[in-house]
């Protein structure tokens, strides 16, 4: 944890300078921590367009793809030939959507230190900071339950990170017509929130902790939903969609594609097996 506390140093400086700016202007951490959420989410919003416009596209091409998978069942050199012009007539790029999925990890790693180097000063802010039922005489009442300060872990808090985490990864992808990538993302919405509680109980993670990962899962299913309608993933225009790309033939270059790899052309195939096509002569005319 020190060699990562150590990498991600110039980040976790900037985010505590933000943060501290924040409480400046909003006089208490639990509210300073979800504006900052928000303020992320809205940074990383153009590529987080980019990621569901490639989602969108590759919903698009997936009858299609499903066509040049039956075509070359027996020939996998073929079949990415295809699937390659097939990408690159329809300007489809499998990796764009990577990069927004991966940026946001160094913002939680640096944001978790910026909080943590906070909350183990000695005279710390989080040690004395309410938020909500945090610090209130319900928490008084059950402290195994509700935590009296920002610094403290709040069981409840971590209760609905967890579900607010089931919806995140549960819906965080487009719904898939293929059954076994159905199952896995429900396997997948289960499996991540168990892994939260387990660790959230294990380690006593900071309620303040909890505050930014729950309003930072809200403000992402809201932005999933609104551009998965957006952009015809979800609602009346996916089945448009599916429809008309259903309806659409292969495209020719796909087939090129299959065929110069394999070396053939037009009527070339049994040629390229090692056999002599036969063409009729032509009588020489007397």
């Amino acid at each position: 944890m020190l060699a990562a506390n150590a990498l991600f140093d110039p980040l976790v400086n900037a985010l505590s300078h933000l943060l501290t700016m924040l409480h400046s202007i909003i006089p208490n951490y639990g509210w300073a921590l979800i504006a900052l959420a928000a303020m992320v989410r809205l940074v990383m919003w153009p590529l987080s367009e980019m990621q569901f416009r490639s989602m969108a596209e590759m919903q698009k091409v997936q009858p299609l793809v499903k066509q040049i998978q039956a075509k070359f069942k027996g020939d996998p050199q073929g079949q990415n030939a295809a699937m390659m012009a097939l990408y690159k007539e329809h300007k489809v790029n499998p990796l764009a959507g990577c990069l927004p999925m991966l940026l946001p990890m160094p913002i939680l790693i640096g944001l978790f230190w910026a909080i943590q180097n906070q909350i183990t000063e000695k005279h710390s802010p989080f040690l004395t900071e309410h938020w909500l039922w945090i610090g209130s005489p319900l928490a008084a009442h059950f402290p195994n339950v509700f935590a009296s300060s920002l610094a403290v872990p709040d069981i409840f808090l971590l209760c609905l990170y967890t579900i607010s985490m089931y919806f995140t990864v549960r819906y965080g992808s487009p719904p898939s017509t293929d059954p076994q990538q159905q199952q896995t993302q429900k396997m997948m919405a289960f499996i991540s929130p168990a892994m939260i509680a387990f660790f959230g109980f294990k380690y006593r993670w900071a309620s303040a902790l909890y505050i930014y990962w729950l309003a930072s899962n809200v403000f992402t299913v809201a932005q999933q939903y609104w551009m998965f309608r957006r952009f015809g993933l979800i609602g009346p225009k996916r089945a448009e969609t599916l429809a008309l790309a259903a309806a659409e033939p292969l495209p020719v270059s796909a087939s090129k594609a299959s065929k110069r790899l394999n070396g053939t052309s037009g009527d070339g195939a049994a040629a390229a097996n090692g056999k002599r096509s036969y063409r009729p002569k032509k009588r020489a005319r007397r």
